[in-house]
């Protein structure tokens, strides 16, 4: 009788330790994550290289509005230096935003309006949390009026079918 005692201790104590899926304050977490890509939005308009990319994994993934903007992280922080090292990046201003967290509350994405130089972007992403929250992937494209998308493409249509021509060579 004593070791079924002790048994269900064990399981009451161990049941209250251990995290669930209803542990995780949501609230709180979306409120780290705003702040990770607040921080890492304001780190590229003041040109803080190092900031910025800290915010990302090393595995992460940027795509960028341009269809042969599809980097990783090496090869984002290549084209990036640049425009760090003039010490003017880019400077992207939050409309706003939307953060979707797992039930464990260590994955999430989001998507968000941002006021740039290109006009009104959309960027979407992912971010993970090991110890602290990381981007794993970036989405930037441009919104297009659905009234003036026929113009875009006749402007675009060149170019697309170059770009194209060059991917069906590689492949």
């Amino acid at each position: 009788m004593k070791k079924v005692a002790y048994f269900i201790v064990f399981i009451t104590l161990y049941s209250c330790c251990t995290n669930t899926p209803s542990d995780v304050d949501k609230a709180v977490e979306k409120e780290r994550i705003n702040k990770v890509l607040n921080q890492w939005h304001k780190s590229a308009s003041e040109a803080d290289f190092d900031a910025y990319f800290d915010a990302m994994s090393t595995t992460s993934v940027f795509i960028g509005t341009d269809a042969s903007e599809n980097w990783n992280n090496t090869a984002f922080k290549k084209f990036s230096k640049p425009y760090f090292d003039r010490g003017k990046a880019w400077s992207f201003k939050t409309i706003e935003r939307t953060i979707y967290l797992n039930d464990e509350g260590d994955f999430a994405w989001f998507d968000e309006l941002l006021d740039t130089h290109m006009g009104i972007c959309r960027g979407s992403g992912v971010l993970k949390k090991d110890t602290e929250w990381k981007i794993e992937h970036y989405v930037l494209s441009l919104t297009i009026p659905n009234e003036v998308i026929d113009e875009v493409k006749k402007i675009t249509k060149k170019r697309d079918s170059i770009f194209l021509a060059k991917k069906l060579l590689r492949n």
